[in-house]
């Protein structure tokens, strides 16, 4: 049986009707929004807090080749069950999809349609804000790691990008199941991110991350190396490798890399790629709800949210998180 909470005349929406040529050209749309109606099977969900993430903006630009047009972006949200089954209407929820504000309307809007599988119970401890923020990066950790193995104790986890939220993520999936964890960041440690053990830290820019890392492992390397940057880095994460380890990729920045198939094979090693695109909404939340128990128990924290804007900014939002900022920011629709 379904049920409706509230109706709302006033609600907005980010829409975009064709991609931008560039960040200086982006223009987002903020237009009215009819509440949708909650269909069999579905439930809307009035947002509080969706995250801008660089996937985000880099498909207002047309950078992502399977995005519908027109539409409104958004991946990640968290908010209230307003229509839909009564079981769930006026509960708080959260999640992400890679289906959601790409291929059909997202969460950068006061309403987002859902099918009532993709519905998760907000955690407890975090806050709506955090709870919108925590999607895309980790569920891409997660992913990865589900597909490599998880991590476990007496495994050496070497994180690339470390600085970044997918990296940081991973950082903290690894060091919670109990793993050493070494993070490569562009600057000397300690680690910038929460992690619930020590984390040792490689600086990029003054040691040889390959070098390094031997170092620390008395010469056997990682068995899991999560790739966060792809290019830059696949040479030494390939040194750093242990015999018969992974090498997760998420991202490159060059698409052609030198391979040693010698290495490779006689290194045993695997090689496992991730596009969290692939991941609809209802896939996504489940991964992202198989944390819930780490946010509970604050074994994994979410990111700190840096500055929440209104729908009215969202054009200042998406020029912040594209120029580069490594802050975490959502927008309150």
């Amino acid at each position: 049986m379904n049920a409706v909470l509230n109706t709302d005349t006033a609600a907005r929406a980010v829409r975009l009707h064709d991609k931008a040529a560039n960040l200086d050209a982006l223009k987002l749309d903020i237009a009215p929004q009819q509440e949708p109606a909650a269909k069999p099977g579905f439930a809307v969900v009035r947002v509080g807090a969706a995250a801008v993430n660089p996937s985000d903006v880099k498909a207002s630009l047309g950078l992502m080749p399977q995005a519908v047009w027109p539409r409104s972006p958004g991946r990640d949200f968290a908010g209230v069950v307003v229509a839909g089954p009564t079981e769930w209407v006026g509960r708080e929820v959260y999640g992400s999809g890679g289906d959601i504000g790409i291929t059909r309307d997202g969460s950068h809007a006061r309403y987002l349609l859902l099918p009532v599988e993709a519905l998760r119970a907000r955690p407890r401890s975090i806050s709506m804000d955090e709870a919108g923020a925590v999607g895309v990066p980790f569920v891409t950790a997660y992913e990865g790691f589900r597909r490599s193995g998880m991590p476990q104790a007496g495994q050496t986890v070497l994180v690339l990008g470390a600085n970044g939220k997918v990296g940081q993520a991973a950082v903290q999936l690894a060091a919670q199941g109990g793993a050493r964890v070494i993070a490569v960041q562009r600057r000397a440690g300690p680690f910038e991110g929460f992690a619930c053990a020590p984390v040792d830290v490689v600086d990029a820019r003054n040691e040889d991350v390959a070098t390094r890392v031997r170092e620390l492992t008395d010469g056997r390397g990682a068995d899991i190396v999560y790739n966060t940057v792809g290019s830059a880095y696949f040479e030494a994460a390939n040194k750093a490798m242990a015999k018969g380890a992974t090498q997760i990729f998420i991202a490159t920045h060059d698409r052609a890399v030198p391979f040693d198939i010698f290495a490779f094979y006689r290194g045993m090693h695997t090689y496992v790629g991730i596009d969290s695109l692939a991941l609809g909404c209802v896939a996504a939340t489940a991964q992202l709800d198989a944390m819930r128990e780490g946010f509970e128990r604050g074994t994994l924290r979410p990111f700190p949210i840096a500055r929440a804007f209104a729908l009215d900014e969202a054009t200042d939002a998406y020029r912040l998180v594209l120029s580069g900022s490594t802050d975490r920011v959502v927008l309150r629709p």
